[in-house]
This record gives C-alpha cells, structure tokens and sequence, in this order.
C-alpha cells in the first residue's frame, strides 16, 4: 500500500465500461472517466475492440491530458473499458497503469479495490510458471485470468475460475474482443452500477458518470455477481453468495456528492451527518465554515439544523498540485496556503464551527486552524463529519500505518489541544449510521471499528487493538431522541 505522506485520504480508482452498437465506445469511456476523475489522479487508461483487435492508450496524469483526438479515434470499436488510477499498491511506474493487458492480447482488464494477501494467488501463478515479480495485486489478477482463457475458458468462465484466488476487495471490469464483463467480490465494499445508454449499456463505479452521458440508471452489481454484456443483452452469474458490506467512507468522502449508492443520495446522506452533528455538539458561535469541497453538504446540514449562517469562507485553489506529493512538512505547510484561502471579512471577529469530513494525521488541520487563528478568528470550533479514524484500511484506501492516524495514539481532548481548537467533535458511529438510513450490517466499517470483513491476511499482525479487540461501536456524544431519526 501507498503511504500517503499528506493529511487526506487519497481516492482509491475508477472504472467503467461501455458495450454498444455504435463505434464511439472509447470516447463514451472518456467521458465517463473524465466524471469519475475525483476517485484517481495519477494516470488513466482506455481499452477499445472492435471485434477483431483490442486497442488500448494508457499514460500518467489527468483525462484532460492523458487523451488527445487522435488517442480517441484510434481506439476503434464498440466496446471499451477504463481505469483512472490512485496507486495503493505495486508503484508509479508505467507497467502498473490500467487497463492490464496481457502479451497475448485476448482480454483487458481494470480493477478498482486491493487485495491484502496474494498468498494463494502468487502460489498459484508460481506453480503455473507465471512471472510475477513486476506485478501488482491488480497485474496478478489479470494474469490468472490469461492463464485460464489460454486453457480455453471463455472471459467470463476464466473469471470465475480464478474468484477463490482472489482475497480481497474488488470492483472490476473486463473485456474482450466480443464482449463487456463486470463483476464484483462478496462483499460489495466498492460501488459498481449499470446504465442504460441507446442500445447498450455501460458500467461505472459512480452513478455521476451516467448524468455526465445521459444514461439511465439500471441497478448496481449485486455483490459477488458476474454480468456479461453482449449482443445479446444482460446475463447475470452469481459467483459467490454475497454479503453487502460497502465502505461507509463512500458516503463519509469518496463518492462524488451527485451520486447514488444503495439508493441513497450521497449529497443528502452528507447533509444528515452535519444535522445529527448539530444534535449531538451543540455549539454557541456566529458562523458555520466547511472545508470545501466534500464537508459543503455537512456543513450545509449543521446550519440548517443549528440556525446558525452558512459562509464559504474558505475558497479552494482546485489547480495546485496535491500535498500527497509533497516530500517534506515544510512543503506540505506551504501547500495548506496554497490550498485554501480565507475570506478575512468573513471570519474576523467570528466565532467559527469549522466543519470537516475526517482528520487522518492532523497536521493539515492543525494549519488551517492557525491560519483561521491568524486572520483574527475569536473561536475555532473544530467539527467532524464522521468518527475518529483509528485503524489503518487494506482495501484501496492509502491511509497512513496505524501509528500516524492520530486518533489510534491520542484521546479527542489530545487532539484538539495538539490542534489548538476551542472544541472538537465527531460524529457518533452511531449518528453516521443513523444519517444514511441504513443497517449498519451492510457496511464496512474498518477505519472506525477495526473490524474488516475479509481477511487482511499478514497485515492483521500490524493492527494495534483496544484492550486487544476491535473497538466498540460506542460514542461519548449525546444520544439522540427517537423523534429525531433521519433518513
């Protein structure tokens, strides 16, 4: 995994895929990656067919300049898949950019999740006599595949005989000459829907990319289903038995506001977070203040249930480069300028609720209430939009190792002394649940509970536990009456 040396949690990856009748399925891919950019920065890779050849373009850095005219037109066919990519495992060099595909060119390949233990998949391809030394979890995948289309599986065959190898999470998409395969792990901890589009269909890990086409929301991969897409229409296999327990974090931060994940609207579920905060931290000041761009709807949710005003008094810089790459603290501090400027009219003398999603090491927190201090704030108010974030997660989300998370090492008083806040609040485990109207059951919760529903394999040795157990899914807030259930 990624160490992530900044403040943020990093996205984890995008695919989706288009199978149709007309031969605009890459510059379909396009758009629906450009919609899906939010969720990997680092390259992006579109694989095409047009029934006789697989084409495919690949390269570093955003949609907007990883494809030119030319790219697109050269990626002929019908159907096609993509990958935007954020590395949370093997490393930056261009062999692990996706779509994977293998020397033999018979399928392609894009995978969004991670997979804590490889034991059995790497025992397997050493036994098949398969190099494996420059692949990723991802690269390993696809090469099991290959080997098993080479004994004459068809794509979707071949998947399912190499599922029981695959001991982690994943939210993937596959294609050959002929056809479009989407498929996902027992658990559905990462979001994978299909649409409707002219006489077609297309996949995406969000919803937003159907608004950004104009496709029509079918339903979601149910998890541990396999769906092949061809000339004749759907066709549904389910794999494995699946048990749903997708990342709340997609709810927390990750999925783009104007999605919908379980039937749920992300915008809205972010809302109910700030109000049942407001219900739980009670806090005398002037002003509600987000930290654009994802603690807006929280924010908005707090002001709405609390009376107090809304004010975007922070503004976003959207173009300067992510602190993740920063090498140094000092480089990083500089960027938190960078990133964010105040609006002095409007927090000078204020007392200020500063709303935020998470806080992952502290450090960038701890400038942005500096910076508020230095503009002539009264009062910071430090709330956030989810529980403390104690255990490190293995499923395609680069935090930190356990000891850098600063709630896994200090109590919330500690943080907000070493933060410098008037007052700190979270989100009660049970208040987030609460806000997305459904059963806590169907959820992955591992950065708040340190429960993981499939195994983590090695790395579970490296998980520091309270009194030597997952942590209770208990809060300190104030609980709420029954009159004041959302959903």
């Amino acid at each position: 995994m990624l160490v992530n040396p900044g403040d943020e949690l990093q996205e984890k990856c995008a695919v989706f895929g288009a199978f149709g009748s007309s031969n605009e399925a890459a510059r379909l891919t396009y758009y629906g990656l450009w919609a899906l950019q939010h969720r990997g920065q680092e390259s992006s890779g579109i694989a095409s067919s047009d029934g006789q050849e697989i084409y495919d373009h690949n390269d570093f850095g955003l949609v907007a300049t990883v494809y030119h005219e030319e790219d697109i037109k050269k990626l002929k066919g019908n159907i096609a898949i993509g990958h935007n990519r954020y590395s949370t495992s093997g490393g930056r060099d261009e062999c692990y950019n996706q779509p994977y595909i293998r020397k033999s060119r018979l399928f392609a390949f894009a995978h969004n999740g991670n997979l804590p233990s490889t034991e059995k998949l790497e025992k397997f391809l050493i036994e098949k006599n398969v190099a494996i030394e420059d692949l990723n979890d991802s690269g390993m995948m696809a090469a099991a595949i290959s080997h098993h289309i080479k004994q004459g599986y068809t794509l979707e065959n071949a998947i399912k005989k190499s599922y029981p190898l695959f001991e982690g999470i994943f939210s993937a998409v596959a294609m050959d000459k002929n056809k479009l395969v989407a498929f996902r792990d027992e658990f559905g901890v990462r979001p994978l829907s299909i649409a409707k589009f002219d006489k077609g269909y297309v996949v995406s890990s969000e919803t937003c990319a159907f608004e950004t086409i104009g496709a029509e929301f079918v339903r979601e991969v149910n998890p541990g289903e396999l769906v092949v897409i061809d000339k004749n229409g759907i066709t549904s296999h389910q794999v494995v038995k699946g048990n749903q327990k997708l990342d709340i974090f997609e709810f927390v931060y990750f999925a783009r506001p104007d999605s919908k994940i379980m039937g749920r609207s992300v915008n809205k579920v972010r809302e109910n977070f700030g109000k049942i905060l407001a219900m739980e931290y009670p806090v005398h000041a002037d002003i509600v203040v987000p930290v654009p761009d994802s603690s807006v709807p929280a924010a908005l949710g707090y002001s709405r249930q609390s009376g107090l005003p809304f004010e975007m008094a922070l503004v976003k810089n959207r173009y300067i480069n992510r602190t993740f790459i920063r090498p140094t603290a000092e480089l990083r501090a500089r960027d938190v300028a960078l990133k964010l400027n105040p609006i002095i009219q409007a927090l000078q003398n204020k007392r200020v609720i500063l709303i935020d999603d998470s806080i992952v090491r502290g450090t960038t927190m701890k400038q942005v209430v500096k910076m508020l201090r230095g503009v002539g704030v009264s009062e910071v108010h430090l709330m956030i939009s989810s529980p403390p974030v104690m255990f490190p997660d293995f499923y395609g989300i680069n935090t930190p190792n356990q000891k850098d998370l600063i709630a896994s090492r200090m109590s919330v008083e500690e943080i907000r002394k070493y933060l410098d806040a008037d007052s700190l609040g979270f989100l009660s485990f049970e208040g987030m649940v609460k806000a997305t109207g459904i059963d806590a059951d169907n959820f992955c919760t591992s950065c708040f509970t340190g429960e993981y529903p499939a195994p983590i394999g090695k790395r579970s040795k490296t998980i520091r536990y309270i009194n030597g157990r997952p942590s209770a899914r208990k809060s300190s807030a104030k609980k709420l009456s029954e009159n004041k259930v959302l959903v």
